[in-house]
């Protein structure tokens, strides 16, 4: 491995360095490498540092799975997929200045590091994509450094707005209550239809029924327990007094 070259002695002094168990941390920058080394061999490894090289491909092999910090900045990588997903442990990763072109395929592969706070992919192609910012912050919650800026509250909100629309409607309908949906557009309901629904066996109609569509409206309801009813210890030791029943107020808003 080149590690072990003469020239590369500075890298692990040998006065230092006597077993593969004590390396913690590896610099291999501007080193000129097209390729990753297979680096599995020091399983106390916690810090690589291999960015400025000419890297193009990541393999699963040269990582082991107790690393915390990977920099591969300028380099000329083109996907990561497969390479780095059993990295659970990892908290910064710096990938920008790279060839990756697949946002999807690169978030995948980060979804689970749990501990990942540290995250950096401008300057890839991907990042061109309007939507980038708030994609990697929905799917990477963890991330509180994107691109060297911290992420506020603010962005959270607007990307889970943005990829969970669901979710957030719902979370609309039970802030103030619960939202009645509007009804459905079609045939009115009549007092004579009514009736023909409640006895299947009669086939009656009116001549006047005519088919309207229905006015949407927006319906906020919500409820509020009378509390003041709710029987406590003192009524217990009231027999001869009736105990006031609990009741729930129902209030429409239209």
């Amino acid at each position: 491995m080149e590690i072990y070259k003469p020239e590369n002695e500075d890298l692990l002094p040998k006065r230092v360095i006597q077993r593969d168990t004590d390396v913690t941390h590896l610099h291999l920058t501007r080193r000129g490498l097209t390729y990753i080394p297979d680096l599995s061999r020091f399983s106390m490894l916690r810090c690589v540092w291999l960015n400025n090289n000419k890297i193009r491909e990541v393999s699963r092999a040269p990582f082991n799975c107790c690393l915390t910090e990977l920099y591969l900045q300028n380099n000329d990588i083109l996907s990561i997929s497969g390479a780095l997903r059993h990295l659970t442990c990892l908290q910064v990763l710096l990938l920008f200045n790279n060839q990756m072109k697949c946002l999807e395929e690169t978030v995948s592969e980060l979804k689970n590091m749990q501990d990942l706070h540290t995250l950096s992919l401008y300057l890839n192609p991907f990042t061109q994509d309007p939507e980038y910012h708030q994609y990697v912050l929905h799917h990477l919650p963890s991330v509180r450094f994107l691109d060297t800026k911290e992420v506020k509250q603010e962005e959270r909100r607007r990307a889970f707005k943005l990829f969970s629309v669901e979710r957030q409607r719902v979370l609309d309908t039970i802030a103030f209550g619960r939202r009645a949906l509007p009804p459905p557009t079609g045939r009115k309901l009549t007092s004579s239809t009514t009736k023909q629904a409640g006895h299947h066996g009669s086939r009656k109609s009116h001549s006047d029924d005519r088919e309207k569509p229905s006015v949407p409206k927006s319906i906020i309801q919500f409820s509020i327990m009378n509390w003041t009813g709710t029987s406590t210890s003192q009524w217990n030791h009231l027999d001869g007094l009736s105990k006031p029943a609990s009741g729930i107020l129902t209030v429409k808003l239209r």
